[in-house]
């Protein structure tokens, strides 16, 4: 009891920004994650999903709502544990467990599936190989940090950690349908890194000192979206070879 109250009063004495970001940083990511969702694939979602002058595949639709769930869980999620409903929260993580197996091989699979619909329907030759780098790229960095996520559920400080860089990875196919105001073509990689360098930021600043997981989580990304860049501006000829090996 006196432990709690003394932590509690420590919270008192900090100034309202920092206890701001201590107590509701996860929770307002998330609805800005969403707002970012949602901007993003407005954009496209008449012209490409809802009224395609191509019927896009039915596996599409799947995709998309599923995809579309991960963001609403999450702010769900982060409610829970603003509100203490903790064992609610632990209780309907495993949705999100089974929602995230899902996932991992629904996006492998629509990534080929769109690769290859590039290739066949719409005849882009040139844009199979990009969907399908992209697509794999993003769906290894998600299950790189969702799984350690559920695996350490019982370890709060790592858990929100890596479950908020594993939602921030799936924000780039959003951040992809901006303005090229926003981000030029194949920079969108910048929103993705913008929204995890904000939790390095929040650390830094309620804390002092970057959490381990952003400090290996960034450089890790960076290289390999770097690498992502390279490979799909230069049409390197042996991924191009391996995406028409790979669509048929």
């Amino acid at each position: 009891m006196a432990t709690t109250i003394s932590r509690n009063l420590h919270s008192l004495s900090k100034p309202f920004p920092l206890r701001f970001l201590e107590k509701y940083f996860y929770f307002s990511m998330s609805l800005v994650i969403a707002a970012l969702v949602v901007y993003g694939f407005s954009r496209t979602i008449g012209t490409r999903l809802l009224h395609p002058q191509v019927p896009r595949p039915l596996l599409l639709y799947f995709h998309a709502a599923c995809f579309s769930l991960w963001p609403l869980f999450f702010i769900f999620q982060s409610a829970l544990v603003r509100t203490r409903n903790v064992r609610l929260h632990k209780l309907t993580g495993w949705f999100g467990a089974a929602l995230a197996a899902v996932m991992i091989p629904l996006g492998c699979t629509v990534g080929v599936l769109m690769a290859r619909f590039d290739l066949h329907a719409l005849h882009e030759p040139q844009h199979a190989g990009y969907v399908l780098i992209v697509s794999l790229h993003d769906m290894l960095a998600f299950t790189a940090t969702v799984v350690p996520g559920i695996l350490l559920r019982r370890k709060p400080e790592l858990h929100r950690r890596f479950i908020y860089i594993a939602t921030c990875t799936l924000t780039g196919a959003a951040f992809g349908r901006f303005p090229t105001d926003f981000f030029p073509p194949l920079y969108f990689y910048w929103g993705v890194d913008a929204l995890i360098l904000l939790g390095a930021l929040r650390d830094l600043a309620v804390t002092r000192r970057i959490h381990k997981i952003y400090l290996g989580a960034l450089p890790l990304l960076f290289a390999t979206q770097w690498a992502v860049w390279t490979v799909a501006d230069n049409h390197w000829p042996p991924w191009e070879r391996f995406a028409r090996a790979i669509v048929g």
